[in-house]
């Protein structure tokens, strides 16, 4: 099993849910992902949970606050950081905003909640104890994420300016979907216009890989999730599909097309 030892900075380095129901997203991605549960208490009350593969942890979850009331429950991905309080003052002069300033999670590491010029929410991440995500390659694990922007040229200057990313468009490809890369390692991307949820906000979406698609939307639904785009291919590049689960938090579901 592929292991994760670090990440490189401005790579995704952890997928935490933010639930409003917690035992029931545990039942939910333990059977559709074969995540095992851990669960830490926290200082001021209640649960953290670890998801697991083989061991090492792919994802968390917490049941949001009084204070995110009216935030629907959603999936929130982290970006590995060299320095949160720099990343964060380089943020707010590349015209985003700091939606949580700084802090440290115990000795684990440093985060801030950050959110671009778009309007798309992301956190980062600088690790101490915790890297994050200790696992990659296999079903289960965070493959993937795509930005849904209302403004993609800002939002790349924003990301490219941050992070170092490099954000191009695919070779021959007539879709007008763009590629993120960070350093040699592509990431995700960002979606046209066309291909985004009609009346969604900016939002990143986090896909995570699959062994069978469609058998894995069937078991979404069976467990009371929702496929919110039902599987279709890629050309050239797999299988994808857009659920959401029992609460109502989105995510993506992946294959990759075999080679050869």
């Amino acid at each position: 099993m592929p292991t994760v030892e670090q990440h490189a900075p401005g790579s995704f380095c952890l997928v935490e849910l933010a639930t409003s129901d917690q035992d029931a997203a545990k039942q939910f991605y333990s059977q559709l992902f074969a995540w095992s549960v851990v669960d830490h208490p926290m200082d001021h009350g209640g649960l953290y949970t670890m998801f697991q593969t083989g061991g090492r942890d792919a994802a968390s979850a917490y049941t949001m606050s009084r204070e995110m009331e009216g935030i629907p429950p959603h999936w929130d991905l982290y970006i590995s950081v060299e320095n949160a309080d720099g990343a964060a003052s380089r943020a707010r002069e590349l015209g985003g905003q700091v939606l949580a300033q700084p802090f440290d999670v115990m000795q684990y590491g440093r985060m801030a909640v950050l959110r671009d010029p778009t309007g798309a929410a992301f956190r980062i991440w600088q690790p101490k104890q915790s890297i994050g995500i200790g696992v990659a390659g296999v079903p289960g694990t965070l493959c993937w994420a795509d930005l849904n922007s209302p403004d993609r040229p800002r939002a790349k200057q924003f990301y490219e300016s941050l992070f170092g990313w490099t954000v191009t468009a695919g070779d021959k490809d007539p879709s007008e979907y763009m590629h993120i890369q960070n350093g040699r390692q592509y990431i995700g991307g960002m979606l046209p216009k066309q291909h985004q949820p009609p009346n969604a906000p900016p939002h990143w979406l986090p896909y995570f890989l699959v062994e069978d698609v469609d058998a894995s939307a069937r078991k979404a639904e069976s467990l009371g999730g929702k496929t919110l785009m039902p599987p279709a291919a890629i050309p050239d590049g797999g299988r994808f599909a857009v659920l959401a689960d029992r609460q109502g938090a989105v995510f993506a579901i992946f294959r990759a097309a075999p080679r050869g």
